[in-house]
């Protein structure tokens, strides 16, 4: 990823968009945040112009009168700080579990951005006080329920401009939760007293929406990669061809991602001794579709990714508050607070994830059927009957693709109207990413199963004396091992070599080991 505004170890947010590799590197690499000074110029720039407003006598929305159904009342000046604090505190109102810090990180380093951008009319003071809040490792409490996604992520950001308010719950850099007043106050960091518009924009964004988004974009990236490899493990331990994967094959379908994980497959299996060996016994003209079929599959996730990532890109570039403040200084109301761009592609993601992993359960399936894996023992057992091998992994993993299947409903088709209906159409888009995390983790769990399936299958075909390995496919079956994803065996406790399994997907350690060998995959 594009890495272009991280300098030694800093994030500077100014007028240079913000890259996807920046958000992430301040979410999970609790990189420092530095604000440019054009773009402090420009954030004081429009908040001039908000304060001409808040001079006159008419209302303007968000700076002179209530929210939402109440913008119907005009507020007179010295009670408007008040409204801005009555603003915070009454759309804190999450429920639920606290969401994970990365996620809340995210978040805040997003609305940030779109702070100095200069078009949501704040003070300078606000935006540095959030970079100082993130960079003392300060992570609001944020719930898991109150986001429509549709006038922003209003409960999620609220509990972050709460803190800034030095009021509510946080996290300090010691990962104890405390009020946010005790660890401003040991952080060095004066708590914000807001002015006019000041509330309503730290709250109207997309951010939280997005920040899943991004960091969803990053694990299935890599998830992507592991379900080619061990798609190629399966392929290899099944006896099958790789002739399907010929590169002449997918250019007369030519779909980007097709061509991708084919040639990521070509990759692993090239040099094995065992793929094209059908036994004499089972002869086969074809394999199986979740093996013929893989880089179709995968291929068609890979290309909504792509998709993804470009209405990703285009929502890092946008400046997303209500009313902003236009270059010309005009200050007008719009309706771009609304999460549908990502929401959609947020659910499209949990599709392809749910159908990736469902096609990786059929491969460890078969590689555990004697009536159709080729010779392999039963269940990969070592002695049938007395041990039952992997047959609960592959329950495991039904489950898990049983619930993916679930969370592949889409939350965007859903809208309840809210605010006594002037809110009377919304994009669940929050709720749409919080289903993808969780199918992105039981993701690189079904492809755990399939890695700790196809390399014991793998093994047991070395050791009674099958053609070698692929050198790819090798390197992955001793990256596992060292990893503790347990061999071919008797019967033992199985939980801890699947959670060493899913650690060493998660954490890129699969698809490090066959790069190794292969050179950089798609």
């Amino acid at each position: 990823m594009d890495m272009h505004n991280v300098v030694d170890g800093k994030v500077v947010v100014g007028k240079a968009d913000v890259s996807p590799a920046d958000v992430i590197a301040v979410a999970r690499g609790n990189a420092r945040i530095e604000i440019s000074g054009d773009a402090l110029a420009e954030m004081a720039g429009s908040r001039a112009r908000i304060d001409a407003l808040a001079a006159e006598a008419r209302p303007v929305y968000g700076v002179s009168t209530g929210f939402g159904a109440l913008a119907v009342r005009w507020i007179e000046r010295p009670l408007r700080a008040q409204l801005q604090r009555s603003l915070v505190r009454s759309h804190a109102a999450g429920m639920g579990p606290q969401v994970e810090r990365e996620v809340t990180r995210a978040l805040m380093f997003l609305r940030l951005k779109t702070l100095a951008s200069g078009r949501t009319g704040v003070r300078p003071l606000v935006a540095e006080t959030m970079a100082a809040i993130l960079n003392a490792g300060i992570t609001p409490v944020v719930r898991e329920y109150g986001s429509l996604g549709c006038s922003g992520d209003l409960a999620p950001l609220s509990h972050c401009a709460l803190t800034l308010m030095g009021e509510g719950l946080a996290y300090g850099p010691d990962g104890e939760v405390r009020p946010a007043g005790e660890l401003l106050g040991e952080a060095g960091i004066t708590p914000v007293e807001l002015a006019e518009k000041e509330g309503l924009a730290l709250i109207n964004g997309t951010d939280g929406m997005l920040g899943m988004l991004l960091l969803a974009i990053a694990d299935l990236g890599r998830l992507f990669s592991t379900a080619d490899i061990t798609a190629a493990m399966s392929l290899e331990a099944l006896l099958g061809t790789e002739k399907v994967l010929l590169p002449e094959l997918h250019a007369i379908r030519p779909h980007p991602g097709q061509g991708a994980s084919a040639a990521n497959m070509l990759k692993v299996l090239a040099g094995s001794g065992l793929t094209g060996h059908h036994q004499d016994d089972a002869p086969r003209v074809q394999d199986a579709y979740s093996v013929r079929c893989a880089p179709q599959v995968a291929g068609a996730g890979r290309d909504t990714l792509t998709h993804a990532a470009l209405v990703a890109e285009r929502e890092l570039a946008a400046a997303v508050d209500n009313p902003v403040v236009l270059p010309d200084g005009r200050v007008e109301s719009n309706g771009n607070f609304h999460g549908a761009p990502v929401a959609y592609v947020l659910d499209f993601l949990a599709i392809a994830a749910a159908d990736l992993g469902s096609i990786a359960e059929r491969r460890t399936d078969r590689l555990l059927d004697k009536n159709r894996s080729h010779g392999l023992p039963p269940f990969l057992a070592d002695d049938p009957g007395l041990d039952s091998g992997l047959m609960i992994a592959q329950y495991t993993q039904a489950a898990l693709v049983s619930e993916n299947k679930r969370l592949a409903v889409p939350a965007s088709v859903d809208s309840i109207p809210s605010s006594a209906m002037q809110e009377d159409h919304v994009s669940m888009g929050w709720s749409a990413a919080r289903k993808l995390r969780q199918s992105v983790d039981n993701l690189a769990r079904i492809l755990a199963v399939e890695l700790t399936a196809s390399a014991r299958a793998l093994e047991i075909r070395v050791n009674t004396g099958s053609g070698p390995l692929a050198p790819a496919t090798a390197a992955a079956l001793a990256a596992a091992r060292a990893a503790g994803v347990g061999g071919p065996g008797t019967d033992r406790f199985l939980s801890p070599d699947l959670d060493a399994a899913e650690l060493f997907v998660a954490g890129g350690g699969l698809v490090a080991a066959v790069e190794a060998v292969t050179g950089p995959l798609a």
